[in-house]
């Protein structure tokens, strides 16, 4: 029995999956792939040594994933917030990474906006919904 319900209503599985959670770890995830690929771009285009970019590149799609997987805690999303930072800074060493990383801060941006929005909307209408039982 949920202790968040004074009703005593057991809410559905459903109720409690957090579409801001599952959004940002899409972005997080597409981002990996991104930030994966920029390491053979550094390499080419920017010059930097192979372990460099493959430790910055790598490193940052790897950290990608695992916030991805630790979105449950709310400090996963100021560090998810760090990893755009990152992103749009790799704009020094290759300057489509500002377009880039710009874009996927304002699609991170997006998503944990809309994500509040649409739970806070949801926790309202299951609550209306436990009300009604």
């Amino acid at each position: 029995m949920s202790t968040d319900q004074p009703t005593g209503v057991e809410l559905p599985a459903e109720a409690k999956k957090s579409p801001r959670r599952a959004m940002c770890a899409a972005i997080l995830s597409l981002e990996a792939i991104m930030l994966g690929l920029s390491s053979a771009v550094m390499i080419t285009l920017a010059d930097v040594e192979p372990a460099v970019a493959l430790s910055i590149g790598l490193g940052l799609a790897v950290a990608c994933f695992v916030v991805a997987g630790m979105l449950r805690a709310e400090w996963a999303y100021h560090a998810g917030t760090a990893i755009q930072v990152a992103a749009i800074l790799l704009g020094f060493v290759v300057p489509t990474m500002f377009f880039l990383g710009a874009l996927f801060a304002l699609l991170w941006g997006s998503a944990i906006f809309l994500g509040r929005k649409i739970e806070r909307e949801r926790a309202e209408a299951w609550a209306k919904w436990a009300a009604e039982q």
